[in-house]
């Protein structure tokens, strides 16, 4: 049959209609885009942004990222990490180090351009400055109920079987299902150009250090010539963060170089009782609130849940009632929720131990080498904190303890 005529057996709006179209092409949304265009569905990705863009993001990649990136993927690495120098708010320093690497550390705008690429190579179709302004499952837009209407700045409605969120924590899809939030907390970070003496010295080294303010805690990630200087803390005391940045790179030496880019983002953790979904609508990544609660980390959750919301998007976007869409979306959240959301409940629980006890933490960390051993495989992706808290009682006993 040729093509002409199959395009004239078909129903008028099915040619208008995407199986699945993905707000957002950060990792999340590349994530979700990849796997839905390989299960070899129609994939619109729309991103509001010209890419590459930079995002503010320390750019460490852990075990758990490297084992959800699409088959063949090679990280543009702009560094490998074997050390890790730990100090309480500039004092107590000391390093620790690994014959094998702990994480490699990349830029966001490389990555995320590459991601993408992976999605289109699958199948997916691209559009750039594309801003959503809203989405509808109900009204005139619509016009079956199997439908999502996506509207684009213009008034352009793009219509789609499934839809998933990954447009970020301040996003319209988010909204669009009713997105909860229990935690924000405030990032600022700057990309500083140092001479090649000083780039030697990080080289293969990152430097974590515990803040003084509750629950914050600062970074240098190094990237060839570039050292990657950030802090974070909860929001409430911009202020107090600034100056912590401000200090933390006067201590470190680097008050000198000036940044080739100083920036700032609000990350920001769901609530257990968040939806994940809304008819037709998933949500991931940031757009969903998931993130490691006290870490912060978001690449991993961001690539994992994209991946899941990309796969029950294609289900969804099967569903032929509600009821089958509901159904679907419900798995979507059972599988979240086993499993991030575990990791999830076990970092809200070392946050707020950290937040009470930072000298404590940074005392095993540097001088119990269990604990060095655990959060190295962590990093490696080898084990997690929900695992480390289910299988080791001192873990247990600890956590215990300040539940009380």
């Amino acid at each position: 049959m040729s093509s002409e005529n199959a395009d004239a057996g078909r129903e008028p709006e099915e040619s208008l209609v995407w199986d699945v179209v993905v707000v957002g092409a950060g990792p999340a949304g590349a994530s979700a885009a990849y796997a839905a265009a390989v299960a070899g569905r129609r994939v619109l990705l729309l991103e509001k942004a010209e890419l590459p863009r930079y995002k503010t993001c320390g750019g460490g990649i852990i075990g758990f990222s490297r084992d959800a990136l699409p088959p063949g993927f090679e990280l543009p690495l702009k560094d490998r990490i074997h050390a890790v120098t730990f100090s309480l708010n500039g004092k107590l320093s000391r390093t620790r180090r690994s014959r094998r690497m702990l994480f490699g550390l990349i830029n966001r705008p490389e990555f995320d351009a590459g991601l993408v690429e992976e999605a289109q190579k699958a199948g997916a179709e691209l559009r750039t400055g594309a801003s959503v302004v809203r989405v509808e499952q109900h009204g005139p837009a619509v016009p079956d109920r199997r439908t999502v209407a996506v509207v684009l700045a213009g008034g352009e409605t793009v219509l789609a079987r499934a839809v998933v969120g990954a447009d970020g924590s301040a996003g319209r899809i988010g909204a669009h299902v009713g997105v909860k939030l229990d935690q924000v907390d405030l990032g600022l970070e700057a990309e500083i150009p140092v001479p090649a003496t000083v780039a030697e010295d990080w080289a293969g080294r990152v430097l974590i250090d515990w803040g003084p303010m509750p629950g914050s805690y600062g970074w240098v990630f190094p990237k060839g010539d570039t050292l990657t200087v950030g802090v974070i803390s909860a929001r409430g005391d911009g202020a107090g963060t600034k100056r912590y940045l401000e200090d933390f790179i006067a201590r470190l030496g680097l008050a000198g170089f000036e940044p080739s880019i100083s920036s700032g983002h609000l990350t920001r953790c769901r609530s257990d009782d968040s939806p994940l979904s809304r008819g037709r609508v998933v949500v991931c990544g940031d757009a969903a609130g998931l993130l490691e609660p006290w870490t912060r980390e978001g690449i991993s959750f961001a690539l994992r849940s994209g991946r899941l919301a990309g796969e029950w998007a294609v289900r969804i976007a099967e569903a032929h009632d509600a009821v089958d869409a509901r159904r679907q979306a419900l798995n979507y959240a059972f599988a979240i929720k086993a499993g991030l959301g575990v990791e999830m409940g076990v970092g809200r629980r070392m946050l707020k131990l950290f937040e009470r006890r930072p000298g404590l933490l940074h005392a095993v960390l540097t001088g119990f080498r269990p604990a060095w051993k655990s959060f190295a495989g962590i990093t490696r992706g080898t084990t997690s904190l929900a695992e480390l808290v289910r299988t080791h009682p001192l873990a247990q006993r600890a956590l215990h303890a300040m539940d009380r």
